[in-house]
């Protein structure tokens, strides 16, 4: 009774919601969304500076999480780089003190807090010819305004970046009285000009003041209260945001450390100075609002413009719009000629005359469509993680951000079965069954960033090379059975494996071994029709028929062998073969094509390990080589991660379970649909005529010169 309701309700629900009414609903859901999106852009603004500078929130205890952007954690090399022959200014009391030294350590962690706690202090790093000072002024007063008005004569080198304030002196000197306010909003009413017309030329923050922990400030700072901060806090925001008439102050308000602080200051030793980790998090701040704009890093979208199309990208916007144009007009025109071939009533019989409709469809209609669909799959793939539309946010770790997925998913997975006919080990429906299954692991592991987590970092490769093996057996098994060595087949695969990342490499201006994945799974494709095919070719009827051929086939896989174990051991040979045009256009990322070499390495043989045995990365990656499963895998997203899945996309704001529910189904709808298009376009762009095919593949080549000339334009005119 159970299993028959349990089909009914399957069958009911089946009726009601097809794969084709889900894409339906991810298509309108996507348009709301954006829609949404791009009102909340113009309402709010869409400079993503200021929600760095203004709002946010911790993950964990010390991961602090911008609203809608990614903060990127610099590292000594990357933050000397960046200020290069630049001249950093803070000016202020002990707490913009605090700020300036864990700026600095940022650039050299060996720096120590010491020297005259009440006078300035320089700090110079000869090498890279960063200046960065303390100066002392911790009231806003003659002595503050005359040190700024210096910087504003011609004559005078000013700072590339000035960060100001000061506040809780005034309250503490004056007992918190009104007349130190009122001259706090005097002071900084003659200041407010100085520092707008910094502005022009210099990046300016004021430093709003944080909250304290009255319980602990002791007996000569009890009148520092909160209510006073605020009240100074106030003053200083109305005054400089209406410091330029008829335009918006270029003065920028740093008041994220406010939201820090009420989150720590209980940490204080003193109530009154933040702890450590605190103000770290407030100098890496405003290291990714003046950097992430010159070192464009991928996982700081914070204060990054968009990108500028490239002419690729633009002839490729032009091709999908065209293509829709297209299609479009070619509905129309079949859907007209459609109507004229209704039947239609005989008024004197009564009767239907039918004409004879042919219904097969044309391949340039399925072309047109399958392009159709293509661009507007990509120009959502563009609006997620190139255009400033969606949010994006920085992966954070847990141990039950990812252990409680993959034990519901296996509870769940004990009430789903199918017998199957098959008997032999590694069958085509039992391998998809684990591939399935390690897909769906694969995918919490990357959206939970796990990958910091070292014993599920080792676990997962070793998973992924399960999966590529089973891949590689499966492409092995075809050749050995069928003996099917025809250039047909060989194109099918290949067309299928690299049609969504060529198309992606084209749209998101990222190189081809960039998707890693698909160069390994490729080549190690050829690499095993190449051995099997080459002469003599041996296959299971002919080795069957003669034991002979087995040895045969044994001395080919041992030469493959040898290969492989010389190149993984000499790094300058399988350089300098991949160095090579046009093949390093292919395999090179960042100008050379170490990455590759070293994904390649990285999964040769065969494995079965306590994986978590190693101490560190380094130790497992030198160790998981000489016992791991052909190559390691990566299934990188755009519209599900972000960021090149440095990040999580966030289309529903502050509900995280929601929109991981609402990314994931609009993600697997548009990966079953890419699916659907590529089998369709590989039928008809893959002919199984000879001849025809020869003609396609000489228009494919013809199209991947135009692809290098045009990007070797791009390259010199990036330099």
């Amino acid at each position: 009774m159970a299993a028959l309701a349990y089909n009914l309700g399957k069958r009911e629900i089946n009726h009601y919601f097809s794969v084709r009414s889900a894409k339906v609903l991810a298509l309108v859901a996507v348009l709301l969304l954006a829609a949404c999106h791009l009102a909340s852009r113009r309402y709010r603004g869409n400079d993503s500076c200021e929600y760095l500078l203004s709002s946010g929130r911790f993950l964990g205890e010390k991961v602090w999480q911008p609203h809608s952007c990614m903060m990127h954690k610099y590292k000594i090399s990357e933050a000397k780089n960046c200020l290069v022959d630049k001249h950093i200014a803070f000016i202020g009391d002990s707490r913009i003190r605090q700020l300036f030294y864990s700026f600095v350590k940022i650039i050299n962690p060996q720096f120590k807090e010491e020297g005259n706690k009440h006078g300035n202090i320089p700090f110079e790093d000869k090498i890279s010819s960063v200046k960065v000072d303390f100066l002392w002024h911790p009231e806003v007063n003659g002595s503050m305004k005359q040190c700024i008005k210096v910087w504003t004569e011609d004559s005078v080198a000013k700072p590339h970046v000035i960060i100001a304030g000061a506040a809780t002196w005034s309250i503490k000197i004056h007992n918190g009285s009104n007349e130190a306010l009122s001259q706090y909003k005097m002071n900084i009413t003659s200041i407010a000009p100085l520092l707008e017309k910094l502005a022009k030329t210099s990046d300016v923050y004021w430093v709003l003041q944080d909250p304290v922990y009255e319980d602990l400030l002791s007996e000569n700072r009890k009148m520092i209260t909160n209510e006073k901060i605020d009240a100074y806090n106030e003053a200083a925001v109305s005054i400089l945001n209406s410091s330029t008439r008829n335009s918006k102050s270029n003065v920028k308000m740093f008041s994220v450390s406010k939201l820090i602080a009420q989150e720590t200051i209980t940490e204080s030793l003193d109530g009154l100075h933040l702890p450590e980790s605190s103000r770290e998090t407030s100098a890496m701040i405003l290291m990714n609002v003046y950097c992430n704009k010159i070192l464009k890093p991928v996982d700081g979208s914070c204060c990054q413009p968009r990108p500028p199309l490239t002419l690729i990208q633009k002839l490729a916007a032009c091709f999908f719009t065209l293509s829709i144009i297209g299609y479009l007009i070619f509905y129309i025109i079949h859907r007209n000629t459609h109507r004229k071939n209704k039947p239609c009533t005989d008024l004197e019989s009564g009767e239907e005359k039918k004409n004879i409709i042919n219904t097969s469809v044309s391949p340039l209609e399925i072309l047109l469509q399958s392009f159709c669909k293509l661009g507007l799959i990509m120009a959502y793939f563009y609006m997620c993680d190139r255009a400033n539309l969606f949010m994006k946010e920085n992966k954070f770790y847990t141990h039950s951000t990812f252990f409680i997925p993959i034990i519901y998913i296996l509870v769940l997975g004990v009430f789903y079965n199918e017998n199957t006919k098959e008997t032999k080990v590694l069958n085509r429906e039992q391998t998809d069954e684990w591939k399935g299954w390690m897909q769906l692991v694969i995918l919490i592991y990357h959206i939970s960033g796990a990958s910091t987590f070292l014993p599920v970092y080792m676990h997962i490769r070793v998973l992924v090379a399960a999966y590529l093996f089973q891949t590689g057996y499966g492409h092995f098994s075809y050749f050995w059975i069928k003996g099917d060595f025809g250039i047909h087949r060989v194109c099918q695969v290949l067309f299928r494996l690299n049609f969504l990342v060529v198309v992606l490499c084209i749209v998101m201006d990222r190189p081809y071994q960039f998707y890693y994945f698909v160069p390994l799974v490729t080549v190690w494709f050829m690499v095993i029709y190449v051995t099997l095919a080459l002469w003599p070719q041996i296959i299971q009827k002919k080795a069957n028929g003669n034991c002979f051929w087995h040895f045969g086939l044994l001395l080919k896989l041992a030469f493959l062998l040898l290969c492989i174990c010389f190149l993984a051991y000499s790094q300058g040979a399988f350089e300098k073969i991949f160095s090579l045009w046009p093949l390093s256009k292919c395999f090179e990322l960042k100008g050379n094509v170490y990455e590759w070499w070293f994904r390649w390495r990285l999964d040769r043989y065969t494995y079965s390990i306590w994986a978590s045995s190693c101490k560190n990365k380094a130790e497992c990656n030198e160790l998981h080589p000489s016992v791991s499963v052909v190559q390691l895998f990566i299934c990188q997203y755009h519209i599900w991660l972000a960021a090149d899945t440095r990040g999580i996309l966030v289309l529903i704001p502050g509900n995280p379970m929601l929109n991981i529910i609402v990314s994931t189904f609009i993600f697997v709808c548009v990966a079953h649909e890419i699916s659907q298009i590529t089998n369709d376009l590989a039928q008809i762009i893959i002919p199984k005529d000879n001849s025809s095919l020869l003609k396609r593949l000489a228009c494919i080549a013809a199209f991947f010169c135009g692809l290098l000339i045009l990007s070797s334009i791009q390259d010199k005119s990036r330099h």
